[in-house]
């Protein structure tokens, strides 16, 4: 049985990527859901696999279902297409388009085929991560969930102790930081020197 090593790019930056590994007998919607996984994104939304040339151009297309819009040609489903069958060479590409509001894109391509599988793993499997990944909602710090304990334990909300108005420019007030006037002095407007 061969085992087929994927490497998955976030479109915008080929620095970020996911190593995945499955068995050439598993289907389109098995590396569907790895992919997912790989970069933690929920499963809620649309998505569809494109064979692609070396150049990256979409060809047949690969869908989780049936979607209400013009197709070229009818698509293949992910439930019913093994990976196997749509490998033509030992550098095949695809392109994973998923939620079709936001239309994440991720090039697929294989990158290693072995004929030994390893008992320790579960296939589909993520073998590598590398990069940040992008948000699926949003943005979310470094510091992830823990930032909003941070927030809590610092009560960083408006009008917290230590966080006042200045460079706001709500321009309220004539007086600058330490109390004083922000009016300009007329010393020199009356050329007298001091």
């Amino acid at each position: 049985m061969a085992i087929l090593k994927f490497r998955v790019y976030f479109e915008e930056d080929d620095a970020v990527y996911r190593d995945v590994v499955i068995r050439h007998t598993q289907t389109f919607e098995d590396l569907h859901y790895v992919i997912l996984k790989a970069y933690e994104f929920d499963s809620k939304h649309q998505s569809t696999f494109y064979r692609s040339n070396d150049h990256w151009v979409r060809g047949r297309e690969i869908s989780f279902a049936r979607y209400e819009k013009d197709y070229v040609a009818p698509p293949l489903l992910m439930a019913e297409t093994t990976i196997g069958s749509e490998i033509r060479d030992t550098s095949q590409k695809f392109i994973y388009v998923y939620d079709f509001a936001k239309n994440w894109t991720f090039m697929v391509e294989l990158i290693n085929v072995s004929k030994e599988e390893n008992a320790r793993t579960v296939y589909p499997s993520v073998s590598r991560v590398e990069g940040i990944g992008p948000q699926q909602y949003g943005t979310r710090s470094l510091l992830g969930d823990k930032f909003a304990d941070i927030e809590e334990k610092y009560d960083l909300t408006k009008g917290a102790e230590g966080f006042g108005l200045e460079g706001t420019g709500d321009g309220d007030s004539d007086e600058d930081e330490f109390g004083g006037s922000t009016e300009e002095s007329t010393s020199e407007e009356g050329g007298e020197d001091y």
